[in-house]
């Protein structure tokens, strides 16, 4: 190319005689020029040019940040801000041209070399701004660059876009070719044909153009429903939701539930035949967005930024290599309520999580822990859940009766314009990599309960419903609280009788909770002085906010655990787990012979690993790589105080039955059988009255009735007031 413009012949981009006033606008081609430059000579260091170099690796779509733009040239950004329409396909071309400029000549058909023809490429934005709320999009965006984030809640089938349609006049069969506008735009088509015609010919007609649909050129495109993140909506309203429209190479990329940050044109459409209402009004028109870039916020990053500061991160890691983190971290979890140690650990735990694990074959291995908190009213089981709900980075909380299988799991839903089929994610698919806080879990309805079970385990939820067969992520803990089924935790009655939940659903729960509510004189005293200083000193903590920023602390600090540590367990660590686990089934098994029962709380395989996970979450916590001895020991004392201890409370543990004992309890139920024939129906109350007359104990009348009630030989009624004989 050397000795080119010799001739000293030069040439410049300015037009001849530029017009009055039109120096404040800016001519394509000199913006084109600048589009190219940037492309070919952005360099981050010394002879690195990365835009050029990521064209070359993909020449279908070059993705450009924004900020490096503004470090190139200022006035490119502001153009792309306020008219992305005009300036966006510029930069395509401009893309394009470079493109077709950096590759080599190519030979055609006839053998000869030529340059190879500028190919289309799709630029993606990114910056790195703050999303706007999808409440404060009005009129002032339209056209406008916008970014904003929520939740993908639908995806349409992909359709095909006329980009170009190809006419045919139907009289003297002249052709030509006319633009469609991007988005969901149609194409103008003119109403007169330009033909000329000659003497003889009859001129055409109004409308004489026919689309003629094979010879138009075509991309993909589909649209999404995009619906803000559930804590951003304020209270009481409902959450609002986006249109987004997507095309050529971003089709097909996002699946229902994924959490979204979306760069995009804010436009308008006519709906097509929309409600009756609008009818009238012609100048209506409806929102929606075209999306021109599209960031999925994974689980680490999903709320806020992920990216943490380098004086967050010292203090974080400060923190961590501290004296009894996970003591701190207790105090921490729900300072308002008093006591409750262990259910406190135990949501450490679960805020914190296990490791996920893929294995070789394909199989995951889940990491979330599930917690049950089981009993008494008013032991603040609730507001645990709410706390769980502030300060876990991604939460979820629904109550057991208003919610669904479908509002829970995913729903079909038909669609009012197309009539298509298309999936919502419900709650589980919506809080995936956080919690979903279930509140009176016993009064769900047990088919609605049967459709968390894959979620707990597979962590998957797999639908079948109106020709859409899908599986969707559900990647949570859940954290659930229900009461017995008589309200109130009865010692009378065995395990079985008040848990009365299935097995299958008891053994997806990593740590169940008998929470009692012990009448004791001291501590009751002490959690009376408690409640009564935290209602005293409420409004003195609400003038500061020193508890805003503790639990903003907490939050970030679980975002940070989780984001950068995946623990393992030590191999000596995975020895001492091995032999407990053992022992544990050897005693249960040794219980179930001696009273001739099975345990209410299987101990199976599934708290082996629950166990594996509660060590790593307490690693997790120090920001250790490696579970120890130490952090075992801590989960299965854990694990002891909780499930263990449930599954050995109930009526069987509290009596060590002597043989004078055994002997009134033979006696009563002999009286019970004389007293009442077979098919006859008494008063409990009147029965013990009766027995007590002839000088028998109240307390063996009621076990040796409990004892018959277990061997099905008597049947309570009525709430247990009344007994029934059965044969």
């Amino acid at each position: 190319m050397s000795g080119w413009d010799e001739g000293a012949v030069y040439f410049s981009d300015q037009p001849q005689f530029p017009e009055a006033g039109d120096a404040a606008t800016v001519s394509p081609h000199a913006v084109l020029t600048k589009f190219k430059e940037f492309i070919r000579n952005f360099e981050i260091e010394q002879n690195c040019f990365p835009y050029r170099e990521a064209l070359i690796d993909n020449p279908k779509r070059l993705l450009v940040h924004l900020e490096d733009l503004l470090a190139f040239d200022s006035d490119l950004p502001s153009l792309i801000r306020s008219a992305p329409a005009d300036y966006l396909p510029v930069f395509e071309k401009a893309a394009g041209e470079v493109l077709a400029g950096l590759k080599m000549r190519e030979a055609n058909e006839g053998g000869e070399m030529e340059e190879p023809l500028p190919k289309d490429v799709q630029i993606l934005l990114t910056s790195r701004e703050d999303p706007v709320s999808m409440r404060l999009l009005g009129a002032q965006y339209i056209s406008k660059l916008v970014k904003i984030s929520g939740i993908s809640i639908a995806a349409s089938r992909v359709k095909a876009k006329a980009t170009y349609v190809f006419l045919v006049c139907k009289n003297c069969k002249k052709t030509r070719e006319v633009p469609c506008r991007p988005g969901l735009g149609g194409a103008i088509v003119p109403r007169s044909c330009d033909n000329i015609p000659q003497p003889g010919e009859e001129p055409c007609p109004l409308d004489p153009w026919m689309v003629v649909p094979d010879r138009s050129q075509y991309v993909d495109q589909q649209t999404l429903k995009l619906q803000e993140n559930p804590e951003d909506v304020p209270t009481g309203e409902l959450p609002r939701n986006m249109l987004l429209s997507v095309d050529r190479h971003l089709v097909q990329t996002i699946v229902p539930g994924t959490r979204l940050t979306v760069m995009g044109i804010y436009s308008i459409f006519q709906a097509s035949s929309s409600s009756n209402s609008h009818k009238g009004a012609v100048a209506i028109r409806q929102p929606y967005i075209r999306v021109v870039g599209l960031e999925d916020t994974n689980e680490a990053s999903s709320r806020g930024p992920a990216n943490f500061t380098p004086d967050e991160e010292e203090e974080f890691k400060k923190f961590g290599d501290s004296q009894d983190v996970y003591a701190n971290i207790c105090t921490k979890i729900a300072p308002s309520i008093f006591g409750h140690e262990d259910v406190k650990r135990a949501v450490a735990c679960l805020l914190f999580g296990g490791s996920r694990k893929s294995l070789p074959d394909g199989v995951k291995l889940r990491g979330d822990i599930n917690v049950l908190l089981l009993g008494d009213p008013s032991t603040a089981k609730s507001q645990f859940l709410k706390f769980v709900e502030k300060t876990a980075p991604i939460a979820v909380y629904t109550s057991g009766k208003g919610s669904s299988a479908a509002g829970l799991t995913a729903s079909v839903i038909r669609d009012s314009s197309t009539r298509e089929f298309y999936l919502e994610g419900g709650a589980m698919v919506l809080a995936d990599g956080g919690v979903v806080c279930i509140d009176e879990f016993d009064k769900m309805r047990p088919e609605d309960r049967v459709a968390i079970h894959e979620a707990m385990e597979q962590q998957t939820i797999s639908i079948a419903k109106a020709g859409i067969t899908t599986v969707l992520n559900s990647r949570t803990s859940v954290l659930a609280a229900a009461n017995p089924p008589s309200g109130r935790y009865d010692d009378l009655k065995t395990a079985q009788d008040n848990i009365d939940l299935q097995t299958t659903i008891l053994s997806r729960f990593d740590l169940i909770f008998i929470v009692k509510d012990i009448r004791k004189y001291s501590q009751d005293r002490e959690i009376a002085s408690h409640i009564i200083r935290v209602h005293a000193s409420a409004e003195k903590f609400s003038g500061e906010n020193t508890d805003a920023k503790e639990d903003n602390w907490l939050k970030r600090y679980i975002q940070y655990c989780r984001a950068r540590c995946h623990p393992r367990l030590s191999k000596a660590a995975a020895e001492i787990l091995q032999q407990k686990y053992v022992t544990i089934r050897m005693d249960m098994k040794r219980r179930a012979h001696e009273t001739g029962e099975a345990a209410p709380i299987p101990i199976t395989v599934r708290q082996l690993e629950a166990i594996i996970r509660l060590s790593e979450s307490l690693a997790k916590m120090r920001l250790s790589h490696e579970a120890t001895e130490d952090d075992v020991g801590k989960a299965f004392k854990l694990f002891d105080t909780s499930t263990m201890d449930a599954a050995r409370s109930g009526i069987n543990q509290q009596i060590n039955i002597t043989g004078e004992m055994a002997n009134e309890i033979k006696q009563a139920e002999t009286q019970i059988k004389r007293r009442m024939g077979i098919g006859a129906r008494l008063s409990e109350r009147r029965l013990i009255e009766d027995l007590a007359r002839m000088g028998m104990n109240d307390s063996m009348v009621r076990r040796a009735l409990l004892i018959m009630h277990q061997r099905g030989e008597v049947e309570y009624q009525r709430e247990r007031r009344s007994i029934v004989r059965k044969a």
